[in-house]
């Protein structure tokens, strides 16, 4: 099953439309997404994994992909708000969530804000926020927004923060153009929304209150992520109850498409207990 398998549909929100897919089958999993990034970058073998134990719902956050809104200023809370709207609106119930990076800010939110609509909970690659969080170089922090130079500049660019070097090379040499197709359709002044409330989160966070997170939570993460540093996975299994923590050796932020059959089966395996 591919992710472009199934028909994109959206619903609306304040201000705007979320769009969504639905693949697979069984209980409910919501995938959400990093910073400025869509339901098509997700890795295909990664996803379908997934998609062969459970019904996937991918989201493109307001603003990006098919989804829209009306261009003005959000936080966190308020993309977490948007998913909440979503699972009423598809009556799923407490489905399982799993973020990755910016989309576990977002996962966190929603499992504190709103206990009810969460069943499990999947970190990858993602912190607490606030003075919880360990911070990527001032550099690397920059890299990651910088809209500057052509498509295939900042495909390059983007790639070699995602991934190890020697991994970022094939990567580029074998995606490099869809990568760069993607980065030409995106806005500078999108971009900039999202990390605005990337910045926000971590000025504010929600490390002081994940101990009283009751979610069933499992947290992954690279140890060779840049972007987000691994210390923050010890940072939130020691702050959640009962939390499982897996690391996966030489793995950088976007570890999934290294691993994407190991990380599958672990996921389906903790949605299966």
């Amino acid at each position: 099953m591919s992710v472009g398998a199934e028909p994109m549909a959206t619903i609306p929100v304040d201000s705007g439309r979320i769009a969504y897919r639905r693949i697979g089958q069984g209980r409910p999993l919501l995938v959400l997404n990093g910073l400025a990034a869509t339901i098509a970058d997700w890795d295909p073998s990664f996803i379908d994994r997934l998609a062969s134990a459970s019904e996937l719902v991918l989201v493109d956050n307001r603003g990006i992909g098919a989804s829209s809104d009306d261009g003005a200023p959000f936080d966190i809370g308020k993309l977490a708000e948007d998913v909440v709207r979503l699972i009423e609106t598809l009556d799923l119930g407490a489905p399982s969530v799993l973020g990755w990076s910016m989309g576990g800010f977002i996962a966190q939110t929603l499992a504190l804000d709103r206990p009810n609509c969460v069943h499990k909970l999947i970190l990858l690659s993602t912190d607490p926020g606030g003075a919880d969080a360990e911070l990527a170089s001032p550099a690397v922090r920059a890299q990651l927004t910088d809209m500057s130079g052509t498509p295939h500049e900042q495909a390059r660019r983007l790639l070699f923060l995602l991934f190890p070097k020697d991994v970022a090379e094939s990567i580029y040499t074998e995606f490099g153009n869809v990568v760069a197709a993607a980065r030409s359709r995106l806005s500078p002044e999108l971009v900039h929304r999202h990390a605005l409330a990337r910045d926000i989160w971590h000025r504010d966070g929600v490390g002081g209150r994940l101990r009283k997170l009751r979610a069933l939570t499992l947290v992954a993460a690279g140890t060779e992520d840049i972007v987000i540093p691994p210390s923050n996975s010890l940072a939130l299994v020691n702050a959640i109850p009962g939390a499982w923590l897996a690391q996966f050796s030489g793995g950088g932020h976007a570890f999934m498409a290294q691993y994407p059959r190991q990380l599958a089966d672990l996921i389906n395996g903790f949605l299966a207990v």
